[in-house]
């Protein structure tokens, strides 16, 4: 008898997550994969790599995705439930901490603050324009210091404090710690300092005005790095709880809405995993129809158009896109 799973895909600009769950929501595999711009063929790589480590027979009933392109990856797996990043990691992070009232999740192009009440959000903030409060700020300083990112944390923890680094913008950061090394400051200091300068810029610019409360967790694939996290909890004097699967958190909510939803359908629109073989292709073009002049985004399979998304009024969504929002209408 095989095993029932639930898939959850989560796909950004820097990476491609996949996830399995269990019927008690335990992740049983996981995938961690760069999306190098090829978001089509990350998710088909990464779907025969989740394949691979199960070792058993095993039956997908259900699949969700979410993410930048989350439309995208949901024609492609046969998505059951489509949702944004900032419900599917709340749903992730009340899962494993159902008491969580602050959500800070930070990956390498982008960050967000999520605010939950008694678990339900009730405010969030994004920030996809600077780079100076996501991982990419730090992976730039490391390689300008000669720092594997990896060894990034736990340099900063040998500091007992930091330096002074502006942390507003990556040109200032970079200035002031090439200053900092000119006039002698410890390694471990100048490190810790760029944790604590991303701190900062997180908490005055995305978080401003954002009532923060813990439990705090703290998610996405910086929360790896010891020294941003001591920097938060000293910086907001409580606590900060990294999951064990902090990097796939978007990927393993949305896999719990997909159990959820096919628990009450009874049934998966999940492709299965040939859909790593088969040929889609996407363009673009702009719709003439109205002042909007929306990009519209094609997406064929094996040269027949199966999707369109991208439009204001919906006029364009046919086939994969509109089965899945009449769906979610319905349910």
């Amino acid at each position: 008898m095989k095993d029932n799973f639930y898939l959850g895909v989560d796909v950004g600009s820097v990476s491609t997550n996949l996830v399995l769950i269990d019927e008690e929501k335990r992740v049983v595999a996981s995938i961690y994969e760069r999306t190098r711009g090829e978001p089509i063929a990350a998710v088909q790589r990464s779907l025969i790599l989740l394949k691979e480590q199960m070792d058993r027979p095993f039956r997908v009933s259900g699949v969700g995705t979410t993410g930048s392109a989350r439309t995208l990856s949901g024609v492609i797996v046969g998505a059951d439930v489509v949702r944004n990043e900032i419900t599917s990691h709340a749903v992730a992070a009340l899962d494993l901490v159902p008491e969580a009232r602050t959500i800070i999740e930070i990956g390498g192009q982008d960050s967000k603050i999520i605010i939950l009440r008694e678990g339900v959000v009730v405010d969030f903030a994004m920030n996809t324009v600077c780079a100076a409060g996501t991982g990419s700020f730090l992976d730039h300083q490391a390689q300008r210091l000669g720092i594997p990112i990896e060894e990034f944390g736990d340099i900063a923890m040998k500091a007992e404090k930091g330096a002074q680094i502006a942390g507003r913008c990556t040109v200032f950061a970079e200035s002031d710690m090439i200053h900092k090394q000119q006039v002698g400051y410890p390694l471990e200091e100048i490190v810790y300092g760029l944790c604590e300068a991303l701190v900062r810029n997180y908490l005055n610019n995305l978080a401003k005005g954002k009532d923060i409360l813990p439990p705090v967790v703290f998610q996405g694939g910086v929360a790896a790095n010891k020294g941003i996290r001591r920097a938060f909890e000293e910086a907001l004097k409580c606590e900060v709880i990294v999951p064990d699967y902090f990097n796939v958190m978007g990927a393993i909510g949305a896999a719990i809405l997909a159990k959820e939803k096919t628990k009450r359908t009874g049934k998966t629109n999940f492709k299965g995993f040939e859909a790593a073989e088969m040929n889609f292709s996407t363009s673009s073009f702009i719709c003439q129809g109205c002042s909007n002049n929306c990009e519209i985004v094609k997406m064929k399979l094996e040269g027949e158009t199966v999707a369109h998304w991208g439009g204001r009024c919906g006029r364009w969504e046919i086939g994969e896109v509109e089965r899945i929002a009449k769906e979610q209408v319905l349910s």
